[in-house]
């Protein structure tokens, strides 16, 4: 067997997906999103976008017997409150959201890989916004870790990605739709700033 076919399909969603990560990543730190009040808030404005298009799947059936507590990984409500608190604007809809609750299942998890995993990210980025005097009660709250840590709900969230029999048409759909999602990112982050 080879290092690949070794892999779990998280681990190979990762390598797959890793260039347009990093030009996800790169996007959001050149727009220097921690520098002030203001750019924080334009970074706020590009992640509710993005939450918005993602928030059906935290209704999708599918998904949710896979993971029982889907709708408390939500985070929609907690990013509108932290505009709230920036007196910030709620973003005007942009393109339309590409998702629906009845998404087929790979696609669904190739998006919800983008949207889970950005908590791992925002434990990171939680400490910046804390320079900025903001936390889980103003203006950070979508950043803030599950109270049992962000690395426990990503090891929920990968063992059950891993244990979807798929065959290879269906890992090709989970794997384009991380890269939709990556993508549907960057797009929101180049409107915001």
């Amino acid at each position: 067997m080879n290092a690949v076919s070794e892999m779990t399909r998280s681990q190979r969603l990762k390598a797959k997906t890793v260039a347009t990560h990093e030009k996800l990543d790169h996007s959001i730190m050149a727009s220097a999103p921690f520098s002030t009040k203001e750019n924080y808030a334009r970074f706020l404005q590009a992640q509710y976008s993005f939450l918005r298009d993602v928030d059906a799947l935290y209704d999708h059936a599918e998904l949710a017997a896979l993971l029982p507590a889907l709708d408390e990984r939500r985070r929609y409500a907690r990013i509108a409150a932290d505009l709230a608190d920036l007196h910030s604007p709620l973003p005007e809809a942009g393109p339309e959201a590409p998702l629906t609750a009845d998404l087929d299942l790979p696609t669904a998890l190739g998006w919800l890989y983008v949207s889970e995993g950005s908590k791992l990210g925002g434990a990171v980025l939680y400490k910046l916004a804390g320079k900025l005097g903001l936390d889980e009660q103003f203006g950070a709250r979508h950043l803030a870790g599950h109270a049992d840590g962000p690395a426990r709900h990503w090891r929920e969230f990968t063992t059950a990605l891993d244990s979807v029999p798929l065959d290879a048409e269906q890992e090709a759909r989970v794997v384009a739709g991380a890269e939709a999602a990556f993508n549907r990112m960057h797009g929101h982050v180049g409107r915001a700033f």
